[in-house]
Order: structure tokens, then C-alpha cells, then sequence
């Protein structure tokens, strides 16, 4: 493939707004997953819940589009600089020319929650004031940003549950090999609902403690939140330094509706795939940010497909240790933590995760290494069996 630049880049999560507090978290391998009860949930549970978001207004243009899972949009888009940079990039290639590609499992699908406790006993109709097609409808976020910046580009959003803000970037690079655009906004956004923190527990994934992704006793997962975005666009006279996206690969294996193949297949092709496109062998990838969810089969089948093709030297890690699962934004968010592990020559020690399970023989980094890095890869696999690996590089001289 030809190469894409991260012209610009931003992350919020539990961690905070921006990158510099990401960054900061990573160096102190520090979490930002809490115990509480959120919303009307019966029962405490642990999760990366992003500060302020019911503090952001929404133009009065987009007033339409409130709920959680946009007015989380908004505030990340409001870090880094990241909207100028948009800005510019329309100046450079024009209003049309720009897509907007993101992933998202829930939507806004609080708000329709939220609605049906108004829901009218007779009738059954739901209260006026439930927008569903500018809310809970999937589109929703994309319609959303894309307005926000008056963009006129193709746009979609990819649902394929925790590889859907990674599928994103291999939508965004097909698009620009075939001369459709010239610039892409990537990342996802996904937010808590009822509907996640009950149907997840409900399918006894979700663990009473912080989650400890590879560990020999991890029992389940923590939900998170948080958006992501990346500006992408081509490499052309990319610069030493410069962050690179250089190999998409994807995968549906189709196992099981809900589980891994036990052996990681599909996980496997997918990072092979992408290893195939960047031109690069398993030696060449300095660090992986594993999908790493802390559920018993996910790390097994995920351990499995890395020790195949990587063996036991390569360095990695799981961030879902200090964001929660963020679900449908995990790919994007993750994909950033990549990008500063290359920028800082950080490989991050896992959080929460202390006894290392020996069935799982990878070298599961505890603590933070520093190193230069050239090439990583980022794995995201989401339900179904639907996967996707990338791998970011960065140009030396």
C-alpha cells in the first residue's frame, strides 16, 4: 500500500483530554478506571468514564444531535489543536474531498434509554424530544462530525464491535488509492449505556475489579469510553520523524457470534496481512498493542496467534489496563497509543496486570521500556470474529 501520513492526531478517555495527560498516564502507568455506580445501574462496576461530558453544549445548529455519545465527539475534537488542523486540510483539498470514517458499537443509544423511561403507558409512543435518526441511529457520529465541519465527502460508520475504529483506517486507504479523497478523519467514538454495562455482564465478561489483561487470574473486562481521531493523509515527502501508516489487515473468521477461535486464526491473518502490505517481516515490529480485553478466551486465543507468529521475543502490552474497554473507539484510541509509543520510544507497561498467566508465554511488558521503535502494530478483534491489525511506522533518515 502507499503509505498515509497521521497528520494530526488527539485521544480522550479516562485519562484525560488530549495527549499530553495520555502521555503523562502511560510514563506513570497509570489507570483511570474507577469502582462506582453510574447511572441506575444495581450493582458497583469498574469503568473509564470520561470527565465533563455532560457539560458540553452542542452548537445550536447540531441541537439535534445531543446526546452522550456526541457530545463526547465534540469534546475530543476540541483537543490538540485537531479541528484547526482539519480546517487547514479543507483550505488545502476543498470541502468534498475530505472523508469522515468512524467506528462505533452503541451510538447514542443512552438517549433512547433514556427516552423509554418516558415512554407513555397508553400509547407507547416515546417523548417528542427523542431525535433517533440524528442519535441513536449508528450514522450518527459521522453525520455529526462531518457537519460540525461543513464537510461534503463520502462518510460511514463501521459497527463491527471492538475492530471498529481500526477497519476505519483500511476504509480510509482504499479510498484514497482510488483517487475518491484526499484526506480522511478516522478514529471512533463510543460511550456508556446501560444497554453495555448490562449485556455484557449479563454474558459474565465483566470483572468486579479493575481489569488485568494477561494475567493468570484476569476474570473479565472493564467498560470504558472515549473518542479518538486521526487525520489522514498521503505520504508524500513525508519527513524524518514523521508517523506513518503503512499495513491494514483484516480478518472475519466467523467462529462463534460472541467468542475467539481458540487458536487465534483469524487474529493471525489479520496481523499477517498487515505485515504483507507494510512490506515488513515479524522481526521488523518492535512493540504490539495487543487487543488484550483481560476476558480468559480472548487473551488465550490472542497469546496464541501472537506466539505462532511472533514467538516469545516481541515486546507487548495492553492499554485496556489504563482505559477500560472503550469498545467501538478502542481501535482509534489504541492506534494513538501506538503512535506515541514510536514518537517517544515508550514501550508501556501493562496496568493492573501483576501474575503473568504461563500458559501465555508472550513477553507481556509489566513495566515501561524505553527503546527506539520504527514499526508497531496495533491489534484490534471484535465480535464474530471480526479483526483487524495496522501497523504504524515512523520515518527515519
Amino acid at each position: 500500500m502507499q503509505a498515509l501520513r497521521l497528520s494530526a492526531y488527539t485521544l480522550t478517555t479516562a485519562l484525560g483530554r488530549g495527549v499530553e495527560p495520555h502521555l503523562a498516564a502511560l510514563r506513570e502507568q497509570r489507570g483511570g478506571i474507577v469502582k462506582k455506580r453510574w447511572e441506575t445501574v444495581e450493582f458497583d462496576v469498574c469503568i473509564g468514564e470520561v470527565a465533563g461530558v455532560d457539560d458540553i453544549t452542542l452548537p445550536a445548529g447540531l441541537a439535534a444531535y445531543d446526546c452522550r455519545n456526541n457530545r463526547l465527539a465534540l469534546l475530543g475534537l476540541q483537543q490538540d489543536g485537531f479541528a484547526a488542523q482539519v480546517e487547514a486540510a479543507k483550505a488545502r483539498h476543498g470541502a468534498g474531498r475530505i472523508g469522515v470514517f468512524l467506528g462505533s458499537s452503541t451510538s447514542g443509544i443512552l438517549n433512547s434509554e433514556l427516552a423509554y423511561r418516558e415512554r407513555d403507558p397508553a400509547t407507547g409512543s416515546l417523548p417528542a424530544w427523542l431525535h433517533y435518526r440524528e442519535t441513536h441511529n449508528a450514522y450518527s457520529v459521522a453525520d455529526f462530525v462531518r457537519k460540525h465541519f461543513a464537510l461534503s465527502g463520502p462518510a460511514c460508520v463501521v459497527s463491527t464491535a471492538c475492530s471498529s475504529s481500526a477497519k476505519v483506517f483500511g476504509t480510509a486507504q482504499r479510498m484514497l488509492a482510488a483517487g475518491l479523497i484526499d484526506a480522511a478523519i478516522v478514529g471512533g467514538v463510543d460511550s456508556l449505556c446501560l444497554t453495555t454495562i448490562y449485556g455484557f455482564s449479563s454474558l459474565q465478561l465483566v470483572s468486579g475489579e479493575p481489569c488485568r489483561p494477561f494475567d493468570a487470574a484476569r476474570d473479565g473486562i472493564s467498560i470504558g469510553e472515549g473518542a479518538a481521531y486521526v487525520l489522514l493523509e498521503r505520504a508524500d515527502g513525508a519527513g524524518e520523524g514523521e508517523i506513518l501508516l503503512t499495513g491494514v489487515g483484516e480478518s472475519s473468521d466467523a467462529y462463534h457470534m460472541s467468542s475467539p477461535h481458540p487458536e487465534g486464526l483469524g487474529a493471525r491473518m489479520a496481523m499477517q496481512q498487515a505485515l504483507q502490505m507494510a512490506g515488513l517481516q515479524p522481526d521488523d515490529i518492535g512493540y504490539i498493542n495487543l487487543h488484550g480485553t483481560a476476558t480468559p478466551s480472548n487473551d488465550a486465543a490472542e497469546g496464541a496467534a501472537v506466539l505462532t507468529l511472533f514467538g516469545q521475543g516481541t515486546p507487548c502490552s495492553s492499554t485496556k489496563g489504563h482505559t477500560g474497554h472503550t469498545l467501538g473507539a478502542a481501535g482509534g484510541i489504541e492506534a494513538i497509543f501506538c503512535v506515541l509509543a514510536l514518537r517517544e520510544g515508550l514501550l508501556p507497561g501493562g496496568v493492573g496486570t501483576s501474575t503473568l498467566d504461563p500458559a501465555l508465554p508472550v513477553n507481556y511488558l509489566l513495566h515501561n521500556q524505553q527503546q527506539p521503535l520504527q514499526h508497531v502494530l496495533n491489534n484490534s478483534f471484535g465480535f464474530g470474529g471480526s479483526n483487524c491489525s495496522l501497523v504504524f511506522s515512523r520515518v527515519t533518515a
